[in-house]
């Protein structure tokens, strides 16, 4: 390796949801972290900052392209992956020669017009480097890996933890790898191998006795091996709609396809012999409330999986605090909703004033029907809140004018727009007091666990309609093919597909 090797790096992550949500423009970018050139340098956490630090370990020059990041939501607009991709390109042209290059990306990204992002940026950096500059990329765990992820990159290395906790020394870790591969210690050699699995993350936590942590420890267990790199476990992210679709792992071994293929197909099969452990018992929103009535004190979670935002769903489903609506309760009950315009009339109302709004289903009207609220309008802000860990940590968070709607015992959190959901930041920056509520709306799969596990008295997971439902039964697939699981709970003869 060279005393100094250029290393450039570049990004575009998000996540993206065929099924619903709002379209992700330069907008969305710009709210979250959208950095060009030199502010690349800056940036100190996340997977960037893990390489980062490796870079000046390894005492590289890097050669910062951009560094895109947002929220989850409806697929990318043409235009604003065009202005990216554009961009990132051409400042990689301009930079070159280099000895290496760094992807920090997602993996489960679509654009309106494309469904594998990931796969086109790879294969597009690859055109222009040539085939001797070593490319390593990072990725969620949730990522459709797909062919051309395989074949255009020299590694893909996925982040270990859900809730997500390791974006830094993930970034840690591909660095390494690029570095080691420079530096003629290694060749990375690797192996995707996936079945047809496709479930929520309900179950998908890498801690405790979830099967997917079992899954993630075994693949762990395999890089104590001599001539084993990486391994990485997957649960696809199963709001997308694409061909070949699954659940599995990748293997990265020192010039020994055999032995990654072999690893990985193993690992792919303790998937499918797991897939009914990864689909979650559900309730409907008035049998989960009535249970939670009878249970001393709280907070009780009420989990609508189905608009999560983390997820790519716009947050703006009403489907629970209509059921805590018609169960009339009387304990203090925090519900969070994304509804422009409802934040826009409790802001011009003001403080202490008492409003009537058609409230949800605004952003994405096909999962529901508004309801009409009346209440007092107890906080307004402007929506700004600060991440405390996670994918995000230290970056500020924007909901945009946002206002607490007090109706009786309820709490409604308006945003204007849907966020992330890392603990419950959001809550907090409203003054909202999560350990005195006897219920919580929480609109995500796994990260309350994070937020309220150490003060919920119980959780139950909801039967809502959304765009990311705690089961994948009913998602009208398209592109993705039968048979796959759950709608086909046996497949005679099923081995996994290989990607090498």
């Amino acid at each position: 390796m060279k005393s100094r090797p250029r290393i450039a790096l570049g990004s575009i992550l998000t996540e993206c949801n065929e099924f619903g949500g709002v379209p992700i423009d330069i907008g969305w970018f710009e709210r979250y972290e959208l950095c060009r050139g030199d502010e690349v340098l800056h940036v100190d956490a996340g997977v960037v900052g893990g390489m980062m630090q490796v870079m000046r370990e390894c005492e590289a020059d890097v050669v910062p392209l951009i560094y895109a990041s947002t929220c989850p939501g409806g697929p990318v607009t043409a235009a604003c992956y065009a202005q990216l991709k554009t961009e990132l390109l051409d400042r990689l042209r301009a930079s070159l020669p280099v000895d290496g290059v760094l992807l920090p990306l997602h993996g489960a990204a679509t654009v309106e017009d494309l469904g594998d992002p990931e796969g086109d940026l790879i294969k597009a950096v690859r055109a222009i480097v040539g085939d001797a500059i070593p490319i390593v990329v990072t990725l969620d765990l949730h990522a459709h890996v797909t062919a051309d992820m395989v074949r255009f990159a020299d590694g893909l290395i996925a982040w270990e933890t859900y809730p997500h906790r390791d974006t830094f020394t993930t970034g840690v870790r591909g660095a390494r790898l690029l570095c080691d591969t420079l530096a003629g210690k290694c060749r990375p050699t690797m192996a995707m191998a996936k079945v047809p699995v496709i479930t929520s993350a309900i179950h998908g936590s890498t801690e405790g006795d979830d099967p997917f942590a079992d899954i993630m420890r075994d693949a762990k267990a395999l890089e104590k091996r001599d001539g084993v790199l990486s391994t990485s476990a997957f649960l696809v992210h199963p709001y997308l709609d694409q061909p070949d679709m699954g659940s599995g792992a990748l293997v990265i071994t020192d010039s020994d396809m055999k032995m990654a293929v072999s690893l990985a197909n193993r690992l792919a099969e303790q998937y499918w012999t797991r897939r009914f452990d990864l689909e979650p018992d559900i309730h409907t929103p008035s049998e989960a409330i009535a249970k939670g009535v009878e249970i001393d004190g709280g907070p009780v979670l009420l989990v609508e999986a189905a608009d999560c935002c983390g997820g790519g769903a716009a947050g703006d489903s009403v489907a629970t605090l209509a059921a805590l609506l018609d169960a009339k309760v009387t304990g203090l009950s925090l519900v969070p909703v994304a509804d422009p315009e409802a934040a826009a009339a409790c802001h011009r109302a003001g403080v202490g004033q008492a409003v009537t709004v058609p409230l949800g289903h605004q952003l994405d009207p096909r999962w529901g029907e508004p309801v009409t609220v009346t209440g007092t309008v107890t906080r307004l802000t402007d929506g700004r809140f600060r991440y405390i860990g996670g994918i995000w940590d230290g970056v500020e968070g924007n909901m945009g004018p946002s206002a607490v709607l007090t109706i009786g015992a309820i709490q409604v959190l308006i945003a204007t727009h849907g966020t992330y959901d890392w603990a419950d930041e959001q809550f907090r920056s409203m003054d909202m007091r999560p350990p005195d509520a006897k219920f919580i709306v929480v609109k995500n799969p796994m990260n309350y666990r994070l937020a309220y596990g150490d003060i919920a008295k119980a959780a139950f997971i909801l039967d809502t309609p959304g765009a990311t439902p705690a089961t994948c039964r009913h998602l009208p697939y398209t592109h993705l093919k039968r048979p796959y699981f759950p709608l086909d709970p046996e497949i005679p003869g099923l081995t996994p597909t290989i990607l090498q």
